[in-house]
């Protein structure tokens, strides 16, 4: 797919965790996160054992939401996409430096600035993380 993640997120380095939206069938989306040893989070989390930390995996899970969202609808929506819930997240793999992260989800509904998305962290085909995601944009 050919979208500017950078055109439609307002994340920049280190908090851009979106590296290119790789398909966008109707609600169903999947983006990619290339996860290295330059992390800016490896150092601290953990020396001895780099592992990403999984509130980032669900940032990065959101970033792909709205990258996809902004795809869908022909460009970004108005205003800036703030998180506004979490649900049913859970954590089933670690993700280490090396590993490409495949950002997968579903656009449940997205109304009156109301977002709402099943979205799933894999590497490779395992599950590393799942979640419910609210979202609510603001001008």
């Amino acid at each position: 797919m050919d979208i500017d993640v950078r055109a439609v997120l307002p994340h920049r380095y280190p908090f851009l965790f979106v590296d290119r939206l790789v398909s966008l069938s109707g609600d169903e989306f999947e983006c990619v996160k290339n996860v290295t040893h330059n992390e800016p989070f490896f150092p601290g989390h953990f020396p001895q054992e780099p592992v990403m930390p999984g509130v980032l995996i669900v940032e990065a899970l959101a970033q792909a939401a709205g990258v996809a969202l902004a795809a869908r609808e022909g460009g970004a929506p108005t205003g800036v996409g703030y998180l506004a819930g979490i649900e049913s997240a859970r954590f089933r793999r670690k993700v280490v430096p090396g590993d490409v992260l495949r950002l997968t989800g579903r656009i449940v509904t997205f109304r009156r600035g109301l977002c709402k998305v099943e979205a799933r962290a894999l590497v490779g085909d395992e599950v590393a993380a799942e979640a419910a995601l609210s979202f609510v944009y603001a001008a």
